[in-house]
């Protein structure tokens, strides 16, 4: 099991980033979060199988048709998931 933390910056609020991003992560079998933060980024916590992360990552570089994805910071992560849920923003 692997589980990472991912900061996402660029245009991804108003674009249907979290809502995109928890249907991928419901297809690809991943766990964890998604919420806006108040510095207009995206965080989040992927939890699942080395492919799954990779792949879920992969996702978040690109982002739904209307992000422009400028960055992904990822650090190792922690915590234990049951399914992916869109959290409040902070």
């Amino acid at each position: 099991m692997e589980i990472r933390h991912l900061v996402i910056s660029g245009r991804v609020q108003g674009v249907c980033y979290r809502a995109s991003m928890a249907r991928e992560a419901q297809a690809l079998g991943v766990t964890g979060w998604v919420r806006n933060r108040s510095d207009s980024s995206v965080e989040a916590m992927v939890s699942g199988s080395t492919d799954q992360v990779a792949a879920m990552m992969s996702w978040c570089r690109r982002g739904p048709s209307a992000a422009v994805v400028e960055h992904v910071a990822v650090e190792p992560g922690s915590g234990e998931f049951f399914d992916f849920e869109q959290r409040l923003s902070v």
